[in-house]
Parts: C-alpha cells; structure tokens; sequence
C-alpha cells in the first residue's frame, strides 16, 4: 500500500502544481486586460519569461534556501516515493513566481527587461525563500519563538502572507523607485485615465486565477491524507464575499467587480483550514472593500502609479488575511483554534518588513548601477521591456 500512497500523493500534487501554473496565464491575461494596447505583447512575454527565471533560481538557489534542498544527488534518490519531492518543488516553485509576477503587474509599462528579470532571479532565489524558510520550515527558531511567547506559531496555510502579501509589499519599493509612467500626473495636479485595453481578456484572466486559486488553496495540503473541504468551501465564500462588496463600493466598475473576487482569494489563503465559512465570508468582504478603498486612495491621492493595484490587492489584502486568520481561527468565532492573534501580527509584520527590505534593496542597486526605466521614446512607443513588438505596423504606432 506504501508505493501506492506515494503515487497517490504525487499525482495529487501535480494537478495542484498545473493548476497553479495555469494561473500565471491568468497574471498574464489579467496585465494584458489592464495596461495599453501598445504593451499588450510586451505583458505577455514577460510574465512567460519571469516564470523561466524563477525556475531556474528556485532550483538551483531558492528552494535550498527555504527547505535545505539539494538536487545535486543521483538520480535513484530524486525518485524515491514516486518523485514526490521533485513535484513538490514544481508545486513551491508555482508559488514563488507568483512573485515575480505580482511585481509585473505594478510597474507595467515603464520597466526594462534586462533590470527586472535580475531582480526576479534575486528575489526568487533569495529574498522570497529566506521568509518562505521562516514561515513554512521552522527556518531560524522564529515559529518556535512566537510559539513560546505567545502560545501559537504563525499560520499561513496557502500564502496570504508568505506569497501574497510578500509580493505586493515587494512591489511597492519597485513602482516608487520607477515613478509614474509619463503623463500619467500633470504638475497641475490633473489625472490623465488609462482605461484598460481589454475588459474581456481582464476578465479571462480574473476568472483563470480565480478557478486555479482552488489548486493554489486546497492542494496545499500537499498529501491525499490531509486534504480537507472546508478550504474549498472558505475559499469560495472569500471570493463571493470579495466580489459582491467591490461591486458595491466599486460602483459597478468591471476593474472593481473582476479584482473583487482575488481580494477575497488572496485573504482567506492564511485561515482558509482553519475559519468558519462565515468567517471566511466576512475576510473576504473585508478585502474587497480594502482593495476598493486603497486601489482609489493611491491612485488618485497619494499618485502611485501601480498600475494593477498589486499593492492594494495582494499587499494589504495578504496582511489581512494574515491577520484575519487570528481573528476568524478562533473558537470563539466559529473556528478551529489553535492560532494566536499577536503571532499572526508578528509573521505578517515580519514578511512585511523582509519584503520591503529585500525588494528596496534590489531595485535601490539596480535603479544606481544600470537604471531601471525606458526611456522617452520606448515608453511611449510601446517598446516595454526592450522587447521587439509583434507588429509594427503604421496604424499600430500613430494609434498610441
């Protein structure tokens, strides 16, 4: 029964590491929706090639980093138990170019290739995994602390904090570092709207992470025998929660009501084995107006051109969550217990800062030493990331 189990075990870990890997499609198609038409393709080569750099540094620095890992062994020991520790790694490595591909999506349209794809490597091969080690492998006696002071360890089941939360608060030094993309704020203090390209492909690519965030939740259990329900089901209460209270506060907006339901996803990650489904209900709700509130407040008070919201909606919306699952875990309020309020603080506080650190850092360096924006006439041509556009066609070039 053993080589059974295994095998077991590792096909069920596939289909979640697949499922996640499907959502970078969906980055991809939510950025393309989002940004010009004249970045469309530059949006969706680079996310491709953000994922190809992850892997690479995730397997030969990041994932030795976070769970002490080498793959430099003979091959009869990478196959014990079915290759269930390779597909776990391809399982890890979906998450950690989530990072990556959060950052995308708030410095699109003024980035250059070369520069980002460093940081990628950076990032994904040190920085992420140094708090992914803290946080999900008992890395440096910091569970074990919070544990000792405060009678639970940090809880993050799925990665509101570990994974999204890292990378939208990684992104805030990013898109402060590159300014806003030209013309978007006059010295008048006027706003000139980029409406998104495409309502449709921003759709698509909502409703493709959406259903892989099903994957992304549940699937982290890792192994047949922990598998549990009520993650599927917090998973889907937090979506419509998120949904129904941007759609709300968003006033029927289609950028508000397709973001919505990835607040709420991004929320309930952290609790989503632990809440009661009202409480998952109300975390999820709770991050849409989060997400609405903040999304606006940037962008047209304090002028932070992120041009998806990555901050608002997976930076404030993680550490929500990462916060909630104190809350909503609670017996008290409906839920497993087992979880502390403060050492939910203190992880999320703790990611945060790591985070901001590692990110203001990387892109400080890379901003002094090779600079990282386009210039004039690359930006406004369209020529996003240095890369050769498709078509250059005259209708496509005086249309933008």
């Amino acid at each position: 029964m053993e080589p059974l189990k295994h095998s077991a075990d590792t096909l069920f870990i596939l289909l979640g590491a697949i499922m996640i890997l499907a959502m970078h499609a969906g980055f991809a198609f939510l950025e393309l929706g989002t940004v010009r038409r004249k970045n469309q393709v530059n949006a969706l080569v680079k996310i491709l090639v953000d994922f190809a750099i992850s892997t690479i540094a995730y397997f030969f620095v990041g994932y030795g980093v976070a769970y002490g890992v080498s793959f430099f062994v003979g091959a009869d020991t990478l196959i014990q138990r079915s290759g269930f520790d390779l597909v776990k790694f391809f399982f890890l490595l979906t998450f950690a170019a989530a990072i990556p591909a959060i950052i995308s999506g708030g410095i699109a349209e003024r980035a250059r290739f070369h520069p980002q794809s460093i940081a990628t490597a950076l990032l994904v091969g040190l920085v992420y995994p140094f708090f992914e080690g803290i946080a999900w492998n008992q890395r440096f006696g910091i569970q074990a602390g919070l544990n000792a002071l405060f009678g639970a360890e940090f809880h993050d089941f799925a990665g509101s904090v570990v994974v999204h939360a890292f990378g939208g608060w990684a992104a805030l030094p990013a898109v402060l570092l590159l300014g806003a993309r030209r013309g978007r704020y006059t010295k008048e203090g006027a706003i000139a709207a980029h409406p998104p390209s495409s309502i449709p492909f921003l759709a698509l690519g909502a409703w493709i992470l959406t259903v892989g965030w099903f994957g992304f939740n549940v699937m982290s259990a890792q192994t047949l025998d922990k598998i549990n329900g009520l993650v599927a089901i917090n998973s889907l209460m937090a979506m419509v929660g998120g949904t129904l209270v941007a759609v709300m506060l968003g006033k029927n907006d289609p950028g508000f009501a397709h973001n919505g339901p990835l607040a709420g996803l991004v929320a309930v990650c952290a609790g989503s084995d632990l809440m009661h489904p009202l409480g998952a209900l109300a975390t999820g709700g709770l991050a849409g107006a989060i997400f609405v509130w903040m999304f606006t407040l940037t962008q047209n008070k304090w002028k932070i051109d992120d041009v998806l919201g990555v901050w608002p909606l997976h930076g404030l919306c993680g550490a929500w969550g990462g916060i909630a699952a104190g809350i909503f875990g609670a017996k008290s309020l409906g839920g497993l217990g087992g979880v502390s309020l403060l050492s939910q603080v203190a992880g999320t506080l703790l990611g945060v800062i790591i985070a901001l650190a590692g990110s203001f850092a990387i892109y400080g360096l890379l901003k002094k030493l090779v600079g990282l924006r386009l210039d004039a006439e690359e930006e406004f041509n369209g020529a996003d990331l240095s890369i050769h556009r498709i078509s250059a066609s005259p209708e496509r070039e005086t249309n933008w």
